[in-house]
C-alpha cells in the first residue's frame, strides 16, 4: 500500500525538525507541571501563617517564569509542526498532479475531474491536519499527563489517593478501541460523499449555460441538493459518533476529579493530607481533564485521516495502463513515415471490435485523408498512434520502429494533434498557440496564427495576443477556439500532423483558405487529415473510407468518386446540398 509509505516517508524525511519541535513541546509542559506544587506550596505556607512579602513575590515570579517558558516554547514548537504540516500538503498535492499527469486516458474516462479534485483539497488537508494537529496536541497532552503523574508521584500526596482517583481513566483504553473503527468508517463515507458533491458541482458549472438555455435550473439544483443532502447525512452520523465519544474521555477526567474532590476533601478534613497536598491534586487533575480532551480530538482526527490516507493511497497504488517498456529508446528525430500492419483493436472492457484488420503505410512527406460515418474509428486509429491506448505489438510503425518500444515523450513530441473539440486554457492567447514552446517569438505565433486563418480576429480584440480567456476557451465563439487549437498545432511544426476534424466549426470559404495555406506550409511533411467534410481533404495524396472499424474503400479522390461506394455516396450528398444552399442564395 502506498498510503503508509506517503506519510511515513515525509515524517522520515524530516524527522531531525519534529524532534526539535516535539522536544520544545515536551520542556514547555514538564515545564508547565510545576505550577500546581508552587500553588500547593504556597498555600501550606499560607496556612501556617508564614507568609511574607517576599514569600509572594518569589511565588509569583515563578508562576510568571512557568508561563514564559511555556507559552514561548509551545509556540515555537506548534509553528515548526504546523509549518511541516503546509510542506506535506504541499509536497502531496505535487505527487498526486504527477501521478495524475501519468494517467492513462482509461482512468480519465471513469473518474470525473470533481472526484480528482477531491483527492487533492480534501483527502491532502484531511491528512495534514492529522499530522498538524495530531502531534502538537499529542505531544501536549501525553506529555503534560505523564509530568502530572510524576509530580503527583514525587509530592506528598499518598499514593492510594493517586491510585483511587485513576480508576476511571483506566476505561480510557476500552472507549478508544470501541469508537474507533465506526468513526473511520463514517469518516469515509464522508469523504466518498464530498468526492461525489465536488464531481457534480464541477459538471453542474461545466455546463451551466446548457442548463440555462434548457431553463432547467430547478432540476439540476434538485441533482445537486440531493448530493449535498447526501452529505449532511453522512456528515451527522459521523458527528453523533465523534461528539459522543470525545464527550466521554473528558467526563471520564471529570469523575476523577469528583473522586480526588470528595475523597480527599474527607481526608483533608480528617487531617490525613494538608491543605497544600488537597489543593495541588485538584490542580493536578484539572489539568487532565484538558489533555484527555485533545487527545479525544487527535483520535478523532486520525480516524478521519486514515480514511483519507486509505483513499490517497489506493489512487496512487492505480498503475498507468500505458507503460514504456524497459528498453524502450527514443524515437529518432524527423522520423515521419508510418505503417499500419493488420491492426485489430477494441477498447477495455468492450467485446466489440473498433478497428478490424487495418493496414495503412503514409510515406514521409504524404498527406493521408480518412473520411466515415460517425462512429467509423477514425479517431480510435489516432489514439493507438499516439498510444493513448496501447495497441497490438508489431501493428503500428513510426520511422521503421514499433511504437510499443519507443519512448511516450519521443513519439508524442513527434506528432502534431489538433482534435474536434479545440480545447483551450484559461491564459492568453499568445500562451495557448504557443504551448508546446513558450519560448518561441511572437514572430512565429502570429505566422501560426495567420495559417489557421485566426489572426484578424485576434488583431481586432483590444489586447490582441494578450487577451486572456475564460475557461476552456469561452471568450472565443466555437469557430474561433477551433482556429486558435488548429495554429497551436501548426506552431508544433511536428515531423507528423493529424487533424482530427479540425475545420468541422468553420465555414467553407475559410476552410478552403486554411486547406490552401495547409499544403503551403506542409508540403514534404507527413499530414493525416480526418473529416466529413471531403472538401477537407479531397487533395491527399491517398484518401481511405472507413466503415463499422475497418477500411472500405482507398485511393485518390478521382479514383474513388470513379468507384460506386460510400465515398461517392458522401460526395453526392455533399454536393447536392452546397448546389441548394447556391440556388437559395442566388433566389
Amino acid at each position: 500500500m502506498q498510503s503508509p509509505r506517503l506519510l511515513l516517508g515525509y515524517l522520515r524525511a524530516h524527522w531531525h525538525i519534529y524532534a526539535l519541535a516535539i522536544l520544545a513541546i515536551t520542556v514547555a509542559n514538564v515545564v508547565q507541571s510545576l505550577y500546581p506544587r508552587v500553588l500547593g506550596d504556597f498555600t501550606d505556607t499560607l496556612q501556617a501563617g508564614g507568609i511574607t512579602r517576599a514569600g509572594i513575590v518569589d511565588s509569583s515570579l515563578k508562576l510568571l517564569a512557568i508561563g514564559i517558558v511555556f507559552g514561548v516554547l509551545v509556540g515555537v514548537g506548534q509553528y515548526v509542526v504546523m509549518r511541516l504540516g503546509r510542506r506535506f500538503e504541499f509536497v502531496t498535492r505535487g505527487k498526486l498532479f504527477v501521478h495524475f499527469t501519468g494517467l492513462s486516458e482509461t482512468y480519465y474516462s471513469k473518474h470525473g475531474v470533481g472526484k480528482m479534485l477531491s483527492y487533492v483539497m480534501n483527502d491532502v488537508t484531511s491528512v495534514r491536519e492529522s499530522i498538524s494537529m495530531g502531534i502538537n496536541q499529542t505531544t501536549n497532552a501525553v506529555i503534560l499527563i505523564v509530568s502530572v503523574m510524576a509530580m503527583m508521584a514525587v509530592s506528598s500526596i499518598p499514593i492510594y489517593l493517586i491510585i483511587v482517583c485513576m480508576i476511571p481513566l483506566l476505561a480510557i483504553p476500552f472507549v478508544v478501541v470501541l469508537f474507533g473503527p465506526p468513526i473511520r468508517e463514517r469518516s469515509m463515507k464522508v469523504q466518498e460523499s464530498l468526492a461525489a458533491m465536488t464531481e457534480t458541482a464541477e459538471e453542474q458549472f461545466g455546463g451551466i449555460r446548457v442548463t440555462k438555455k434548457f431553463a432547467v435550473e430547478p432540476i439540476m439544483q434538485n441533482r445537486f441538493g440531493q448530493k449535498v443532502d447526501n452529505i449532511v447525512d453522512n456528515q451527522l452520523r459521523l458527528v453523533r459518533m465523534s461528539s459522543l465519544f470525545q464527550a466521554l474521555l473528558p467526563f471520564l477526567g471529570g469523575l476523577s476529579l469528583i473522586i480526588a474532590i470528595a475523597f480527599g476533601g474527607y481526608l483533608t478534613i480528617r487531617g490525613s493530607i494538608t491543605i497544600g497536598s488537597f489543593v495541588s491534586l485538584t490542580l493536578y487533575l484539572r489539568m487532565i481533564v484538558n489533555p484527555l480532551q485533545q487527545i479525544g480530538n487527535v483520535i478523532n482526527t486520525m480516524q478521519r485521516s486514515r480514511a483519507s490516507l486509505a483513499r490517497l493511497g489506493s489512487l496512487l497504488a492505480v498503475q498507468p495502463d500505458i507503460r514504456e517498456a524497459e528498453n524502450a529508446k527514443p524515437l529518432k528525430k524527423g522520423a515521419a513515415d508510418i505503417v499500419i500492419r493488420g491492426l485489430s483493436f477494441s477498447y477495455p472492457g468492450s467485446s466489440q471490435q473498433a478497428l478490424r484488420q487495418i493496414d495503412l503505410t503514409v510515406p514521409a512527406g504524404g498527406t493521408l485523408g480518412i473520411i466515415g460515418k460517425t462512429g467509423s474509428g477514425k479517431t480510435t486509429l489516432v489514439k493507438l498512434l499516439l498510444r493513448m491506448y496501447d495497441p497490438p505489438e508489431g501493428t503500428i510503425f513510426v520511422g521503421g520502429e514499433d511504437i510499443r518500444g519507443v519512448t511516450l515523450e519521443s513519439l508524442r513530441t513527434q506528432i502534431g494533434y489538433v482534435p474536434q473539440d479545440g480545447f483551450l486554457f484559461s491564459t492568453t492567447i499568445r500562451d495557448n498557440i504557443a504551448f508546446s514552446n513558450r519560448s518561441v517569438p511572437v514572430e512565429s505565433t502570429h505566422r501560426a496564427a495567420k495559417q489557421a486563418q485566426i489572426y484578424d480576429n485576434i488583431m481586432h480584440f483590444p489586447e490582441q495576443f494578450e487577451t486572456k480567456l475564460g475557461e476552456r476557451g469561452v471568450t472565443l465563439s466555437g469557430g474561433q477556439r477551433q482556429r486558435t487549437s488548429l495554429a497551436r498545432g501548426f506552431m508544433k511544426e511536428a515531423p507528423i500532423l493529424v487533424l482530427d476534424d479540425s475545420v468541422s466549426a468553420v465555414d467553407a470559404v475559410t476552410e478552403t483558405e486554411i486547406v490552401a495555406g495547409l499544403r503551403a506550409e506542409r508540403r514534404n511533411k507527413t499530414t493525416i487529415i480526418i473529416a466529413h467534410r471531403i472538401s477537407a481533404l479531397k487533395h491527399a495524396d491517398e484518401i481511405v473510407v472507413m466503415d463499422k472499424g475497418a477500411i472500405v474503400q482507398r485511393g485518390t479522390h478521382e479514383q474513388l468518386l470513379v468507384q460506386k461506394g460510400l465515398y461517392a455516396s458522401l460526395y453526392a450528398i455533399q454536393e447536392e446540398g452546397t448546389k441548394h444552399a447556391e440556388s437559395k442564395a442566388k433566389a
